[in-house]
């Protein structure tokens, strides 16, 4: 990047962003804010769902859940390589880590972050059991889609990159999920699931953050965000209700 101009005209002017050399200290802060948070969301998600794969009502269910962990690990770790190359101490990740830690389940943080790490406050809710568990991931895996859509154009070609590479099997979740929910339909009372929906849909809500983001001009003009919080959610809204009701489900 020119010296003389700022991050804002180098990238109206269609400049590009490639490696830790050309990043400015105010846009690599925000930069790895962006990464951390995924990092450590996808971590959190991995380790909690961990500990529901044998609950699972079958082998093949189990099969599915287990490689939804192993994939949301990838693609945890494909975010930290890049951390890595701006020094980021990335073997703080593997070791020593709460990532199963939870709240109590009648918890309400709102979009609180843990003061473990960054993940998004709704990984800080525990599961309950496998019904519970596919549940929440058909709604967040929803809002990882949308969000990815978001950040598969961010600036930074190299998380651009990545993030395309990673938002298809982050897709593939939650349509995993949909087939769960689809299948335990068919033997399970659907209150129990409309349950979970009510408990889950407004904390997945509260991972869009505020509606009102005081950074939100600072992240566009840094070509870091392009959609506000609030025209993600509804996005998300509105491509997940339709789901619920396909399946005889409502939205809380």
């Amino acid at each position: 990047m020119a010296e003389d101009m700022s991050i804002e005209s180098y990238l109206a002017a269609g400049g590009v962003l490639t490696n830790p050399t050309n990043v400015p200290p105010r846009y690599r802060a925000e930069l790895m804010k962006l990464m951390a948070t995924f990092v450590d969301s996808e971590l959190a998600g991995a380790a909690g769902f961990a500990d529901i794969i044998n609950q699972g009502p079958g082998i093949k269910e189990r099969i599915a859940a287990a490689k939804i962990v192993l994939e949301k690990t990838d693609n945890a770790d494909k975010v930290l390589r890049i951390m890595g190359e701006f020094g980021a101490d990335t073997g703080r990740y593997a070791t020593h880590h709460p990532w199963t830690a939870r709240l109590d389940r009648d918890a309400d943080i709102g979009q609180s972050r843990s003061e473990h790490d960054m993940r998004l406050a709704v990984f800080n809710y525990p599961m309950n059991g496998w019904t519970d568990a596919v549940v929440m991931n058909l709604l967040m895996g929803r809002a990882v889609a949308v969000q990815l859509a978001e950040f598969s154009m961010v600036s930074y070609q190299p998380l651009a990159e990545a993030f395309r590479g990673i938002a298809p099997v982050e897709a593939r979740h939650a349509e995993l999920a949909e087939e769960g929910i689809a299948k335990l339909l068919e033997t399970s009372e659907a209150s129990e699931l409309q349950s979970s929906v009510d408990y889950w849909w407004p904390r997945v809500a509260a991972s869009f953050g505020s509606a009102e983001s005081q950074k939100a001009d600072t992240l566009r003009a840094m070509g870091l965000r392009k959609s506000s919080n609030a025209e993600l959610k509804t996005r998300w809204e509105a491509e997940t209700k339709a789901i619920l009701e396909k399946l005889g489900l409502k939205a809380a």
